[in-house]
């Protein structure tokens, strides 16, 4: 009897503890507040490239004739002006070829006076009839041949003055030195590449897109200062490059730029992209991925649902998202890594 009422003690005292961990219901957890938004409809996607920029117009400067370079008057990123001396030949045979030829011309022109004076005095003779007409057409030969050899003299001449003066390179017109590839002493070939002069006037951006983009029109460049300026298309490659595989374009700057874009910068090029199927824009913290793909949560008669979304693009504050969801749609904004399936929330509309 004794051993019973121990027994039963020991279950009051259990049933009353149990029963004092149990909070009362007005000591429960409060729905809590969570701050929603309306899913939105999101514009076309600008897609980031990093771009050099480029002249419009880049010349490889080379040589008309062979030697050897005797002096260099440019550096790469030198700045020139129309006229400039840029490289300069050995110009010894050059000059020794010009004073043969000189010497050349002057010989055949005495050989052209001597013949001429012959053949004017046949000619008073052959009018006595001391001369027969055989010997006077051998000399009008002769008169035509020495005319031909002066044209031909004359020729190697001035040939020669040009090849004397083709042994200074000169800048044909203003621009920066983008690089130079010879120095002082080398010998050079025709028409060798000795440098490269891209005007500074017109600049574009070049820019490597990936295989099978479809390159966009128009973009543009944010500058430091907030302001963007406009580029378009100008022209793109006929074939991928083939170590990297990705295609050359070229963009060109629209209307005045700042003194701070020089050649050989290194630019952000936005290019926005055709909108080839519905997508909306969400805050970065409505994205929730604790699951095995990105999610958002609903908001529907007070309680949230997980949807999985295919995330397009990432920006600063928001993310670009596709999902089969009509716009205007409540999701939840903040907050998402505390939500669970079915959870009871009050919307915190923003």
């Amino acid at each position: 009897m004794r051993c019973m009422l121990t027994l039963f003690i020991s279950l009051l005292i259990l049933s009353g503890c149990q029963q004092s961990s149990e909070p009362p219901p007005e000591a429960r957890a409060p729905i809590p507040w969570v701050k929603t938004v309306e899913l939105k409809d999101a514009g076309p996607t600008a897609h980031r490239f990093s771009g050099t920029l480029r002249g419009r117009h880049e010349v490889p400067q080379a040589f008309q004739i062979a030697g050897r370079i005797q002096h260099r008057y440019i550096d790469a990123g030198q700045r020139v002006e129309k006229g400039d001396l840029l490289f300069k030949l050995d110009t010894r045979d050059l000059v020794a070829t010009a004073e043969g030829a000189a010497a050349d011309l002057k010989r055949a022109e005495a050989a052209l006076a001597i013949t001429t004076n012959e053949l004017q005095r046949q000619q008073q003779l052959v009018g006595r009839q001391f001369v027969s007409e055989q010997t006077l057409q051998r000399l009008e030969l002769a008169e035509r041949e020495a005319r031909s050899q002066v044209q031909t003299a004359s020729a190697r001449n001035q040939q020669a003055q040009n090849a004397l003066g083709y042994a200074e390179l000169k800048a044909a017109h203003a621009g920066v030195v983008t690089e130079v590839n010879v120095e002082p002493g080398q010998v050079v070939g025709v028409g060798q590449t000795l440098a490269v002069l891209a005007e500074d006037q017109s600049l574009e951006v070049e820019v490597f897109l990936p295989e099978g983009s479809n390159p966009a029109r128009r973009g543009y460049v944010p500058l430091p200062n907030g302001e963007q300026l406009a580029v378009s298309l100008r022209e793109i490659a006929g074939a991928a490059d083939r170590a990297s595989r990705s295609w050359r374009a070229r963009y060109s700057l629209e209307g005045p730029y700042p003194s701070s874009l020089t050649l050989g910068s290194v630019v952000s090029v936005r290019l926005a992209q055709k909108q080839t199927a519905p997508s909306h824009r969400v805050p970065l913290g409505a994205l929730d991925e604790r699951g095995q793909t990105p999610q958002i949560w609903l908001v529907s008669d007070g309680t949230v649902t997980p949807l999985a979304v295919d995330v397009i693009d990432l920006g600063e504050e928001y993310a670009k998202i596709k999902v089969d969801i009509k716009a205007g749609t409540p999701i939840v904004a903040l907050g998402t890594h505390l939500l669970t399936p079915g959870m009871a929330v009050r919307e915190l509309a923003q």
